[in-house]
């Protein structure tokens, strides 16, 4: 009874919608509910993950995804489909290997962050020193780690909206850092993750300007609660660690971008992204695949339905993994055109379940409008400012205005960064109502005859 309640409320506000959105034949509801059955954001992160694979960025299986992009999009029929390339320095994986020596011999499981140094190929042996978490690295004496490894734990918990990671995570984009300042010869952390198959989780980490790289590394859950529990044995730990990474110099990356013409331009467009690269360990489905194909099967069914008031640009972006490259390269390129919004799908494929705006108060209504639209779907209203994803967030920071729908991230942390990351983890139940969602945000706010100006 609820629900029959709910959509014939939904129903009823959409009456009040203004003539231009519904004139164009750009109803939110009906397209909505006919993105139930989609299946192109399926299709696309099938062919993507199967065809391509994983999508190191500046490397060869990357220039392949963009290639099979082009392909792809203008196969879709979209407008103005091209590559921005840009040039990056990259890195890729070497050996990968880690062996207790002592007290207790045996092999463990771990995998290298992105931009590691090396060991060298005959590896490393050295005593490890315990951390509970970074904040005890940081309060370690300069010097007391010389020579020595540094294995930094923590415990990160799942959570819906994934929030831990912005803490939990530093132990990996700054830990590197803390160590070789503190005069460690490599480092270990716990995975940034939830799960606990024995599938270690890699990430970027960057060290800061002066610092020369050392080996750095992320042991799988299970082995890094292996190696807590052989050091509270109480005796010391030695190993070896193997790590041969290396930096290949200067390559190139790049954005694929694609467009749904608008009918009026001085509208500005709404732009909705994803990135396109992955990381090497499994195919990048999670992450980010499916919001590929979740944007340009939205995209593509506002497309279908007819001309859009604003132009809508997918933008598939590069090098996101390793330091958000493509969505700088983006912003530096187009920071001087209209854009009235932009938004990004980059947390997997599980059910939307809350949508945050960034919205001026004179588009006030066009929030009101999208929340409307969405709530058959079982999304409510979040209290929360958007923020935006890694590859529009300089577009949201200087003013843009934003809308996230944001994904159940319940087990987004068990497969990110890992060799879990493949097409049988994404259920096409969830993935359909991503569609559904971004299709019936996309006929509102691309149609909405308000202003949507800057968010000051």
């Amino acid at each position: 009874m609820m629900h029959r309640l709910t959509r014939f409320a939904a129903a009823t506000a959409l009456l009040a919608l203004p003539a231009t959105t519904l004139a164009q034949g750009m109803d939110p509801a009906a397209l909505r509910d006919a993105a139930l059955k989609d299946d192109l954001a399926w299709e696309i992160t099938e062919g993507l993950t199967t065809e391509v694979g994983p999508r190191l960025a500046g490397t060869e299986a990357e220039a392949r995804a963009r290639a099979w992009s082009l392909r792809k999009l203008t196969a879709l029929g979209f407008s103005n489909v091209r590559n921005e390339p840009f040039d990056m320095k990259t890195w890729v994986r070497g050996v990968e290997a880690l062996e207790v020596l002592a007290p207790f011999p045996q092999p463990l499981h771990l995998t290298a962050l992105g931009n590691s140094g090396a060991t060298g190929p005959k590896g490393l042996e050295a005593e490890i020193v315990y951390f509970a978490d970074l904040a005890a690295l940081n309060a370690a004496p300069d010097g007391s780690l010389k020579g020595k490894i540094a294995f930094v734990s923590h415990s990160m918990t799942r959570t819906q909206d994934g929030s831990q990671y912005g803490a939990f995570g530093a132990a990996r984009r700054s830990g590197p850092t803390v160590a070789a300042r503190k005069g460690a010869a490599a480092i270990l952390i716990r995975s940034i993750g939830t799960d606990y198959h024995r599938n270690p989780h890699t990430g970027v980490t960057n060290f800061a300007e002066g610092v020369a790289p050392i080996p750095a590394a992320a042991l799988s859950l299970p082995d890094a609660e292996q190696l807590e529990r052989i050091l509270k044995r109480g005796q010391p730990v030695k190993v070896k660690l193997t790590l041969t990474p290396r930096q290949i110099g200067t390559t190139e990356s790049g954005n694929v971008i694609a467009e749904v013409p608008g009918s009026d331009p001085a509208a500005g467009m709404v732009v909705v992204a994803c990135h396109l690269d992955s990381w090497d360990l499994g195919t990048g489905a999670f992450d980010d695949a499916t919001g590929c194909g979740i944007v340009a099967a939205a995209a593509k069914r506002i497309m279908d339905a007819g001309t859009p008031r604003r132009t809508i640009r997918i933008l598939w972006a590069g090098a996101e993994e390793v330091g958000v490259f493509g969505g700088r390269a983006y912003f530096d390129a187009h920071k001087g055109e209209r854009h009235a919004l932009a938004a990004e799908s980059d947390f997997g494929a599980d059910r939307v379940w809350r949508v945050d705006f960034k919205l001026p108060e004179s588009a006030k209504a066009v929030g009101d409008r999208v929340a409307t639209a969405l709530a058959p779907l079982g999304i409510s209203r979040g209290r929360t400012p958007a923020g935006g994803g890694a590859d529009i967030a300089a577009l949201v920071a200087s003013g843009v205005a934003g809308i996230d729908l944001q994904q159940d991230g319940s087990r987004y942390f068990d497969l990110h960064h890992t060799p879990d990351d493949t097409l049988d983890k994404v259920d096409p139940a969830q993935l359909r109502q991503n569609v559904a969602a971004w299709t019936a945000m996309l006929a509102v706010v691309a149609n909405a005859p308000e202003e949507i100006g800057s968010v000051k």
